[in-house]
């Protein structure tokens, strides 16, 4: 008897419009795991998606505006077998996203430090409505 294994299936981008609070971290940190779960990705690896997409969308909502529905928008696909692309819009700021030197009594300022150690690379586009961080996060 022959057995045929079928090919590893990549599962579905996911986009979600979500309200500008910050409460959509945790709706996006929650539809990740879920996304993650299916996918079987290391429980190392889902924390730290899950943390570097808080850190996305709370910078967002912190620094920027909203798209003109007053929404942001959330993105993420699998690009190869072991790589997460992230991806969050809002509808831009006076500054770009950059890694800040937060001191050790600072409160704030350390969102993209975070993401610079967590992502294995990170990038903004922006245009005069718009601006997106995208991050891919390692999975194996």
């Amino acid at each position: 008897m022959t057995m045929t294994l079928e090919p590893a299936q990549t599962p579905a981008p996911v986009s979600i419009d979500l309200p500008f609070t910050a409460e959509s971290a945790g709706i996006a940190r929650g539809r990740l795991q879920a996304w993650l779960d299916e996918i079987e990705a290391e429980d190392e690896r889902r924390e730290d998606a899950r943390l570097l997409l808080s850190e996305l969308v709370g910078n967002a909502v912190r620094h920027a505006r909203p798209l003109d529905d007053e929404m942001l928008r959330v993105e993420w696909r699998q690009r190869e077998a072991a790589t997460l692309s992230i991806a969050v819009t809002d509808g831009g700021a006076h500054s770009t996203p950059e890694v800040l030197d937060a001191g050790i009594g600072d409160t704030s300022g350390r969102g993209m430090a975070i993401v610079e150690i967590l992502a294995r690379r990170w990038w903004v586009e922006s245009d005069r409505r718009r601006t997106t961080v995208h991050a891919e996060v390692p999975l194996d």
